[in-house]
């Protein structure tokens, strides 16, 4: 009989969630502190930055400093567990200053259609930057 919670002697995994109000309180800061350093890394506008985080300029305007303590919403952690794994994929792809150039280079890729990433991510929201997660993990993999 196979123990649905241990593969090969080793317990699994679940995936992280965002509905525990605990760990988003948790996590928050530390969601927050690696998102602004993304925003300053692909030098985005508060525009573009407050958009793929699905808030108004003024709100982002507000999350802007570190000293800021705020939980944020699951779907703000959503977004950002997203990104920072595109961010990620990024910086295991390219070896220069390219990964923090390409989310704003236009691209002709399906995804894309000739729009830079981050303009098509804050068109199509969380679907389309896990679709940009999952095409660039796929391109890392080689597949």
């Amino acid at each position: 009989m196979l123990d649905h919670q241990r593969v090969l002697g080793a317990p699994i995994a679940r995936p992280q969630g965002f509905s525990d109000e605990g760990e988003r309180t948790r996590l928050s800061s530390t969601a927050l502190k690696a998102y602004r350093r993304l925003v300053s890394q692909w030098d985005l506008t508060s525009q573009q930055a407050a958009s793929l985080l699905g808030v108004s300029v003024s709100t982002w305007e507000r999350l802007k400093p570190d000293r800021v303590k705020k939980t944020l919403t699951q779907d703000q952690m959503t977004r950002i567990s997203a990104l920072v794994g595109i961010y990620k994929a990024l910086h295991l792809l390219f070896v220069d200053a390219m990964a923090d150039r390409w989310p704003m280079l236009e691209n002709t890729g399906p995804l894309f259609d000739r729009r830079c990433p981050v303009a098509a991510m804050i068109e199509g929201g969380i679907p389309h930057m896990l679709e940009v997660r999952r095409y660039l993990d796929a391109v890392r993999g080689g597949l």
